[in-house]
């Protein structure tokens, strides 16, 4: 590529580490938002979301936009890969947080026990720290910290389910109405969900520095399934 190109590609890289930076922070604020039953933080969340998207459509169009037209090569068309399928990570995990400002709305006036208070916490602080961590690896090509991201999201996946159960208990003792129990469930998806996108950001770091395709399908295969060298074929599927 020519220098100009050169120029756009750390430009997006840019751009992409800076909205990784907002994602971080929002996890974090969302969670308090959340726990607090903050209407104020919730609506200010919700609305900032749009720009976010926005920012997101940019970034994607705009990598699109740079192989179209300088038709870069190696690693630099993988870096330019990276870019356009992280955006669309990026933005599904900003529209994770927004879901749970809207939860936060939607049980305010119900206050939830201390075990499920402690357990959201911790889901969200282990979510915050996946996507952090995640996005390091994309910063510095930290290849054994992008590998080890998936083993992270595992102990993520036991906070969900504990949550469950939490939930369930909570029930049974009347500390929790069913429709906010509800909610709580849902809530808990949302935090794993988040820790599925820096997993698949992961993958995408693994793919940038390796030149390897991420596996097709459920991430928690652990990299055992199909991972393809660019170039290579895919074996045949099994009847």
């Amino acid at each position: 590529m020519n220098r100009s190109a050169h120029e756009k590609l750390e430009d997006l890289r840019l751009e992409t580490l800076d909205l990784g930076a907002k994602l971080i922070d929002g996890i974090n604020r969302s969670t308090t938002i959340l726990l607090e039953q903050d209407m104020e933080g919730a609506q200010y969340q919700i609305l900032a979301d749009d720009e976010y998207d926005a920012r997101t459509i940019t970034l994607e169009e705009e990598s699109i936009r740079l192989m179209a037209l300088h038709a870069p090569v190696a690693s630099e068309l993988r870096h330019a890969v990276v870019v356009m399928k992280m955006s669309s990570e990026l933005e599904r995990s900003a529209d994770l947080m927004t879901n749970l400002c809207k939860v936060a709305r939607r049980i305010f006036g119900h206050p939830l026990d201390a075990n499920l208070r402690s357990l959201i916490a911790r889901m969200g602080e282990q979510a915050h720290l996946l996507m952090k961590q995640a996005l390091q690896a994309y910063a510095e090509q930290d290849l054994a910290l992008a590998t080890s991201i998936s083993d992270m999201d595992t102990y993520l996946d036991g906070l969900q389910k504990q949550f469950i159960q939490t939930i369930f208990e909570s029930h049974s003792a009347g500390t929790i109405d069913l429709p906010v129990g509800i909610q709580m469930a849902i809530t808990a998806r949302f935090f794993e969900r988040i820790g599925d996108h820096a997993v698949n950001i992961a993958r995408l770091v693994e793919f940038q520095i390796t030149g390897t395709l991420p596996p097709a399908g459920d991430h928690r295969r652990d990299g055992r399934a199909d991972w393809t060298p660019i170039g290579g074929s895919r074996p045949e599927a099994s009847a």
